[in-house]
């Protein structure tokens, strides 16, 4: 996206939802860095320089000086991933920190009602570019879905979200993004929201270790890739520690490269989907459904998929067509569309697809534009030529 755009590799609706505690397409890891009972000096090094911008930005209250963090940051990547620290450092001094990348991230596409949030991907344009995409690399894409059970079109949309089918992989530098957000986003001051923040923090400054070991593992120069402004990077915009464990080499070449090889770059997306979400191969998506006047909402809305349908259906809530065995288990996601309130039942596939973004809207524009690649006709996937939803 977003994308990117950030959608993935992760927008920030979905990364502080990881860090809230909720599962995530990549859940936030135990901290790369700690507060040391004596710290030491920083070590002379180049300190990055800020880019211009507007409006600039406001120093970050952090509980620990940049120096002594930035420090204690290469102290631990340097030992956790056996890279030496005086190279670390070198790379860090070429880091930028970059007040558009805070702008970018303060505001997610994510947070949007889905009557706006669903014509920024369900647009002719975007569906008429995803059938030439699938007709193109039908071969390669059919490759992956025997492999892992993902169906091409949903492979194909994700890309079509994430980078508008490779026309958009993010124009920020990823070292600088995740420089930015590991140590100069700023904090609110507020202490009901020190720990989110703590965590927010903590996540970044792992993925920039990440980083590191990425490109010690693959020779990629990381101080010249480009993604969005969350650090998500290549065609399916996947974040470092993403790449590392669900990136697969897709065309046998011995290398797992998501910039150029789009084998890869199709094994890795429906990968991603079985490893992380837990795919299940021609299992459901999502169907409308149908809310009795009484119905039982459930809250705190939960996109896991822990109810069966005989459950929701004594809440109230029917599918409009049968879907799915009466065993199946679904959860209920509710959207605010042009018309009022949509519900829709969220099968294990649908929990598979937030787990890439965890975002109900998110997945629900995935699936939707799928279906309308596929050419599959539904009212609830077409589009107008002007990009806004049909009636």
């Amino acid at each position: 996206m977003t994308r990117r755009h950030f959608s993935r590799s992760a927008a920030i609706s979905a990364i502080l939802a990881a860090l809230a505690g909720c599962a995530t397409q990549t859940q936030a890891p135990a901290p790369q860095t700690s507060t040391p009972t004596a710290p030491a000096p920083a070590p002379a090094a180049a300190k990055p320089r800020v880019v211009p911008g507007t409006p600039a930005l406001p120093a970050p209250v952090v509980q620990q000086p940049m120096e002594v963090a930035r420090a204690a940051f290469v102290r631990e990547t340097a030992a956790q991933y056996g890279i030496d620290p005086a190279y670390i450092e070198s790379v860090l001094a070429r880091a930028q920190i970059r007040d558009s990348i805070v702008a970018a991230m303060s505001k997610p596409a994510e947070a949007k009602p889905w009557r706006d949030y669903r014509p920024i991907f369900i647009t002719q344009s975007r569906i008429d570019g995803g059938r030439a995409f699938l007709a193109e690399h039908r071969a390669e894409l059919a490759r992956a879905e025997a492999t892992y059970g993902v169906p091409a079109e949903v492979i194909v949309s994700i890309i079509g979200v994430e980078t508008n089918y490779g026309r958009n992989t993010g124009s920020y530098p990823v070292l600088d993004a995740l420089y930015t957000l590991a140590f100069a986003y700023p904090r609110s001051g507020d202490p009901a929201k020190l720990d989110r923040e703590n965590r927010r923090e903590a996540f970044f400054r792992g993925e920039l270790a990440q980083l590191f070991a990425l490109g010690k593992e693959t020779g990629l120069d990381i101080t010249t890739l480009k993604g969005s402004y969350a650090g998500a990077m290549g065609w399916g915009q996947f974040m470092p520690s993403s790449y590392r464990e669900f990136a697969v080499d897709g065309n046998g070449d011995g290398k797992r490269d998501l910039f150029n090889e789009l084998d890869d770059v199709f094994a890795s997306i429906a990968n991603y989907f079985v490893k992380k979400g837990g795919w299940q191969r021609g299992g459901p998506v999502t169907a409308r459904a149908n809310a009795a006047a009484n119905a039982q909402p459930i809250e705190p809305e939960s996109l896991d998929p822990l109810h069966t349908m005989e459950d929701l259906a004594k809440r109230g809530f029917r599918p409009l067509t049968p879907v799915a065995q009466p065993g199946e288990h679904a959860t209920v996601v509710m959207l605010d569309g042009t018309s009022g309130p949509e519900y829709w039942f969220g099968f294990r596939n649908f929990y598979a697809i937030t787990r890439y973004n965890i975002s109900k809207h998110y997945a629900m524009a995935v699936y939707q534009l799928s279906q309308a690649i596929a050419g599959r006709s539904d009212a609830d996937v077409a589009a107008a030529p002007n990009g806004q939803p049909s009636a």
